[in-house]
């Protein structure tokens, strides 16, 4: 804006009592938590009490950490609901130790987390959907994520093939359901048995969606909700996730 026009500006405001005032210079703002600024706001990089989960999980967890503190935004949502809380591929337990940890917590009594996973590595895959082979992430074991996870009466371990896994669990409702599996059947399979006993307002949040590495967990979604009243709502982190709006 030139010099001119800016001093007719001023005079125009000055009849109605108004002034023309400057934006402040670059750099001279103080802006709370600037050190959480890269350039946007990133709470992910330790802000507040996610600082504390993050330690929690992160020695534990291939899960980065812009996707945890989504995660743990939806678990302050969920744990409004009336469910529980399921995890399908707990892998070695940092996502799981962060959920268990943040019931404890905040949830009300008799609220669980479930944890699925065969805690020996992946299932048969499929190879013209899925870049992960039989085998991949075999580095692990029940005993081992049982002693990560710990907070005994909270969490209920499941071991085994998903679907198989899920029918001897209490048909209750659903608040939140991390599902993290990578391949396209055990991404169909949860979607089948999770969303109808999804409470309304809840979430079903998928890890691996946007990933290359994924393909099949992002094929699985988009068929599953087609047709769906839930639009899988796509993040920048690689997620996507499922609110559950109508029931029936």
């Amino acid at each position: 804006m030139s010099v001119s026009l800016t001093s007719a500006i001023a005079r125009t405001l000055s009849w109605f009592g108004l002034e023309v005032r400057k934006a402040p210079e670059a750099g001279k703002l103080s802006i709370p938590d600037a050190e959480f600024y890269a350039p946007l706001f990133s709470p992910w990089k330790g802000y507040g009490e996610f600082a504390e989960y993050r330690k929690l999980a992160q020695p534990y967890t291939l899960v980065s950490p812009d996707r945890l503190y989504v995660l743990l935004g939806l678990a302050r949502h969920a744990v409004q609901l009336q469910g529980d809380f399921w995890e399908c591929g707990v892998y070695k337990g940092g996502t799981a130790r962060m959920l268990a940890e943040f019931l404890g917590r905040n949830a009300r009594p008799g609220v669980k987390l479930h944890l699925f996973d065969t805690f020996s590595g992946m299932p048969e895959t499929e190879q013209e959907v899925d870049v992960h082979k039989k085998g991949d992430f075999s580095d692990t074991s029940l005993a081992a994520v049982k002693q990560i996870v710990a907070n005994g009466a909270r969490v209920e371990f499941h071991p085994g093939w998903i679907p198989e896994s899920f029918r001897d669990v209490p048909d209750r409702p659903i608040a939140l359901a991390h599902v993290d599996v990578d391949i396209y059947r055990s991404v169909w399979d949860c979607c089948q048995f999770i969303y109808p006993r999804l409470q309304l307002g809840g979430v079903i949040v998928f890890d691996d969606y946007g990933f290359p590495s994924c393909p099949g967990a992002r094929k699985a979604v988009d068929e599953y909700f087609e047709g769906k009243p839930e639009t899988p709502i796509i993040l920048g982190t690689g997620q996507a996730l499922a609110i559950r709006l109508a029931a029936g």
